[in-house]
């Protein structure tokens, strides 16, 4: 298995207002930029996605528009609207279960920020960035935790990218019932899955533009949802193997860190890029590389940055100090 090495970084940025945020952003506004929807660059477009982001995220548009005044870009407050992104989508396997929530993120490295997030925009909130405010997954101080997967099916429509969904949810929720709630509320552009944990309820939801929110028979998901697989799919992206797997196994950093759960790299790149194990109830998070750790919480985040060796030979990844939950 060919080796690559990723660098991931930890970072606080409070409320967005005092430049730490934006010098983070600046940094990555010129990749970022590319990809914006034409319909986003026009003025008719970029009221369109100003009006959604207020009608049905209210409560950060406040934070929204501190931090496109700190990027000062063009097309910034259009860009962190996330309603105007040109479609992407991602592997990744996940399962919610006794009050934690483990997944596993699979991509081309080169296409993952690679950012763990300490941020306070509404409430304390930490989890791993993308798209420069949005997450692929996270908890904030109620004790709810997010992540998503793609769902497997190649639909666009106009709505939100899931990523700022999850930051959405995080933001304004405590429970998995009130952010199923206003899921129902959300339109999303392309088809995800999303597991939301907290202390007492553990559940994955479908959504996507053409479909209501629907919650899956349970707390599991990898990249389909209620359709069948076809053969093709499942030869190129193993998602039913890897739902039984992580079924089968349950919340255990051990397996996700082994075959079938832990990708190595595939025709386009992806591979398993980290695992991360959320206790939101304690507020802590650890994620996981074969053969390493790093642990952030509320009560102890550590800014810093980490390089790490992925796609490992079979006798040297595996050896992990990692143990089921």
């Amino acid at each position: 298995m060919r080796q690559e090495h990723k660098t991931f970084q930890a970072i606080e940025v409070g409320d967005g207002g005092d430049g730490r945020w934006a010098a983070y952003a600046r940094g990555l506004w010129q990749e970022m930029e590319g990809l914006l929807t034409e319909e986003g660059r026009t003025p008719e477009g970029a009221d369109r996605v100003r009006a959604l982001f207020r009608a049905h995220m209210p409560e950060l548009v406040p934070v929204l528009d501190r931090l496109a005044g700190r990027l000062d870009r063009p097309e910034a407050d259009v860009f962190l609207t996330h309603a105007a992104l040109r479609p992407f989508s991602q592997a990744c396997t996940q399962i919610g279960r006794n009050g934690t929530l483990l997944r596993n993120y699979d991509l081309r490295p080169d296409q993952c920020e690679g950012t763990i997030v300490s941020s306070r925009f509404l409430r304390p909130v930490i989890g791993m960035q993308d798209m420069l405010w949005g997450l692929l997954d996270g908890m904030n101080d109620a004790g709810l935790a997010v992540s998503l997967t793609w769902g497997g099916r190649s639909v666009y429509g106009r709505g939100f990218a899931i990523l700022i969904v999850v930051r959405y949810l995080l933001e304004t929720c405590d429970t998995v019932d009130e952010a199923v709630d206003r899921l129902r509320f959300l339109p999303v552009a392309v088809p995800q899955n999303l597991t939301l944990v907290d202390s007492t309820k553990a559940v994955t939801v479908f959504v996507g533009p053409d479909m209501s929110p629907t919650v899956a028979p349970d707390a599991c998901a990898a990249n389909h949802q209620h359709l069948p697989v076809t053969d093709e799919q499942e030869r190129t992206m193993r998602t039913q193997e890897r739902l039984h797997a992580i079924r089968a196994a349950g919340v255990d950093v051990a397996a996700m860190l082994k075959p079938p759960l832990y990708q190595s790299v595939d025709e386009q790149g992806s591979r398993t890029l980290y695992t991360a194990h959320y206790r939101p109830a304690e507020g802590r998070v650890t994620y996981y590389w074969p053969g390493e750790s790093w642990q952030q919480s509320f009560g102890d985040f550590t800014p810093g940055s980490r390089t790490v060796t992925l796609g490992r030979t079979s006798g040297e990844a595996f050896r992990t100090s990692a143990h089921p939950a």
